[in-house]
């Protein structure tokens, strides 16, 4: 059984106000979309190294934290266009000018992924990549001095809106559970927890420096070699900061919204690492794409998900 812990991931809809002329200040409906995507956000940051603060202040700010007609219509939560070779679905509103074109996604987790793709790919962006996760100003500044956005007070915004909601506590592993209640800073009552995500209808939780199954296992209260297993590893093994640990055993596949979504394999990534982040079992994964365990994944290849 799991004890203290809290899915830190909720389904809600909301409405969020940041005008040009006033600060950012809090309200629920902005948290409510904090507390919706902070899983995803987290995610992308493991995996491409973008600060979660600023990938959540982004969203938030480019979408009016989810209302926006271009997010509701394309699941476009990042405002972008259809540069750079865009050949996916698109959509067309007024911006710099009449009837732009941009990007139009399956699901708002879809524009996410390509938010990060975005930046990782973008020459003009290679510098913030120098940065420290935990210099969201840097990466704020950043931003705008590249060009992502030409309101002058972009980088004022993105800094606002992380220092208000705390964002960049999701930076540096500090955002914890405190009786079922999600808290930042202040006066903190109890014992500081951990954030558990849910993905694929499976939880999980981030493994920190140093941990084992077994550390783990104590700290949550499961078997140290059931947790090994649902993760297909050696249950003696060191964790990696930042790895991904499910408590649970994996799905057979992808969630359905990846029906028509292959994934294209990265540098550095392995049919493990994929399984691991998809949620799926690593025989199943290579069932599913006709391999066997001895095929070794290069760089560009196309795996079904489901």
């Amino acid at each position: 059984m799991i004890r203290k812990i809290f899915i830190a991931v909720v389904g809600c809809w909301l409405l969020g106000v940041v005008t040009a002329s006033a600060q950012v200040r809090w309200n629920a409906q902005y948290q409510e979309y904090v507390d919706k995507w902070s899983g995803v956000a987290v995610e992308q940051m493991e995996r491409y190294h973008i600060p979660a603060s600023i990938t959540l202040a982004q969203g938030l700010l480019e979408s009016g934290a989810g209302r926006s007609d271009l997010a509701r219509q394309g699941n476009n939560h990042f405002g972008i266009k259809c540069h750079n070779g865009w050949t996916g679905p698109t959509v067309y509103f007024d911006d710099d000018q009449r009837n732009d074109c941009f990007r139009a996604y399956g699901s708002a987790r879809d524009s996410y992924e390509d938010h990060s793709l975005f930046l990782v790919k973008g020459r003009r962006y290679a510098s913030l990549f120098k940065l420290k996760l935990t210099d969201y100003k840097g990466w704020a500044r950043g931003l705008k001095a590249a060009g992502y956005a030409t309101n002058p007070r972009y980088a004022d915004h993105l800094i606002e809106i992380i220092e208000v909601y705390k964002l960049y506590e999701y930076d540096n592993g500090k955002r914890i559970i405190d009786n079922g209640q999600q808290t930042t800073g202040g006066n903190r009552q109890g014992a500081e927890m951990r954030d558990v995500f849910m993905f694929n209808d499976r939880l999980y939780v981030i493994a920190r420096r140093g941990e084992t199954f077994r550390s783990l296992g104590e700290e949550l209260d499961i078997s140290y070699r059931k947790l090994a297993k649902y993760n297909e590893r050696d249950k003696h093994d060191t964790l990696q900061e930042g790895e991904i640990v499910w408590l649970e055993k994996k799905a057979r596949k992808a969630p359905k919204e990846y029906r028509n979504r292959p994934h294209v394999v990265q540098p550095g990534e392995s049919m493990y690492s994929i399984s691991q982040y998809y949620g799926i079992r690593l025989k199943r994964l290579y069932k599913l794409n006709d391999l066997t365990p001895d095929y070794v994944i290069r760089v560009g290849d196309v795996l079904k998900l489901r």
